[in-house]
């Protein structure tokens, strides 16, 4: 497999202000009987969170919220301060699609050496979902994990998601694993069944517990690498006595590629997309405009727009990027609950595990993902800067910023 350059994502931005007051809550949908939040959520991160209906300060210079908005669920955060700048039915629990491979990858990929090598079984494909959407694993064929990781985050292949459980000691074992590590994020409206966001009963997260989750993934190396790959190729069928074959795969956050009639969000690092017939469209995003970071998660908007998901993300974060430093926060994204302080500052640890670090790149130089013949041509991720993650007891994220990040690209997208 040719070597496949990918970007990594600093996840970093300055300290927000902080923010409360409620403006009314969106109506429900017409004849839809299931589109009322309940009456007490989790408070998890502030009382404001826990309330039904759009969370927001109106001050001075803070500007009005799109008005396009029609996600039953959800929020924008600053990643580094952690700060909640606006939400709207923020835990509401929801089923969440493969957004949930976020939660999958955080629990899962640090487990695995993205160089061993799986000869998958039959056995581990049997229970992949009907319609699943597929990266194109094969039986009696061999893959390493990182091709198998690129198939979950660009082609958000449950069957590389199986296969991946398989390795993790199997389905039942990377359930209890991720619903275990999501109590550990504090992320508590979120119950697993299945690994790869396959409808489920019972199956369900809110906007704030995949904001956390996404935070937490992207302070992994290889999860910012992964989630930020705009292409790749992928292994295909090894026949007797002829070279393997491999064919292209694009990433399906249609805001990082710019694909299906969108164009590209300027700024756009990840996270990952999810839709299925229970859980409508969802999307948590992740992006940076003048060395400021923030996170956006949409559950559900009601489809009446083409792309809403992408449409009100896109919305949210140029409200956030405009409101940050001048809206108080709502609330906040609270820390691991085994989150412990970080000794000497900038001198973190490698970021292998909940926190880390990234050598910076040459003076000058960017780290691009390779073209590799995309569906529509598009290669190119966004290009970053290294630097320094360190996760504080606090719930902060800091960075050890060696200098700015520099432009994402010219696919600004028009307003």
């Amino acid at each position: 497999m040719p070597a496949l350059r990918k970007t990594t994502v600093l996840v970093a931005s300055a300290a927000l202000l902080t923010l409360s007051a409620a403006v009314p809550a969106a109506a429900d949908r017409p004849g839809d009987d299931k589109a009322k939040p309940p009456g007490k959520m989790s408070e998890i991160g502030g009382a404001r969170l826990g309330q039904a209906g759009t969370q927001v300060n109106a001050g001075p210079g803070v500007p009005k919220l799109p008005k396009k908005l029609s996600g039953r669920s959800w929020i924008v955060a600053d990643a580094e301060s952690g700060d909640v700048l606006a939400a709207h039915n923020a835990h509401w629990r929801l089923p969440p699609a493969s957004t949930l491979k976020m939660l999958f990858a955080d629990t899962v990929l640090p487990k695995l050496p993205k160089d061993e090598k799986h000869l998958v079984t039959n056995e581990e494909l049997a229970g992949v979902g009907a319609g699943s959407s597929l990266v194109g694993v094969k039986e009696d064929q061999t893959y390493t994990v990182h091709d198998l990781w690129l198939g979950v985050f660009l082609s958000s292949g449950n069957d590389a998601v199986h296969v991946l459980s398989a390795m993790n000691d199997g389905i039942d074992k990377t359930v209890a694993d991720m619903n275990a590590h999501a109590e550990e994020l504090q992320a508590l409206d979120t119950h697993v069944v299945s690994p790869d966001g396959y409808d489920a009963k019972g199956q369900l997260s809110s906007a704030y517990d995949l904001t956390l989750i996404a935070r937490s993934g992207m302070q992994k190396k290889d999860f910012r690498e992964y989630c930020s790959t705009v292409s790749a190729e992928f292994p295909g069928e090894k026949k007797k006595g002829k070279k393997r074959e491999h064919f292209g795969i694009q990433n399906t956050n249609r805001l990082l590629t710019g694909a299906v009639g969108l164009d590209r969000y300027e700024g756009i690092a990840g996270v990952k997309n999810g839709n299925t017939t229970n859980a409508g469209a969802t999307f948590t995003g992740v992006a940076e405009r003048d060395g400021r970071v923030l996170l956006v998660t949409v559950m559900n908007p009601d489809g009446q727009e083409s792309q809403a998901v992408y449409q009100e993300t896109a919305r949210l974060f140029d409200w956030g990027f405009e409101a940050a430093g001048k809206a108080e926060p709502v609330g906040t994204l609270v820390p691991p609950a085994g989150a412990v302080p970080a000794k000497g500052g900038s001198d973190a640890p490698g970021d292998e595990g909940a926190a880390g670090g990234v050598p910076a790149p040459a003076a000058g130089g960017e780290t691009q993902a390779a073209a590799s013949g995309g569906a529509d041509g598009v290669g190119t991720a966004l290009a970053v800067a290294g630097g320094s993650l360190v996760l504080l007891g606090a719930g902060v994220y800091v960075v050890n910023r060696r200098r700015p990040l520099p432009g994402q690209g010219t696919g600004r997208r028009r307003r």
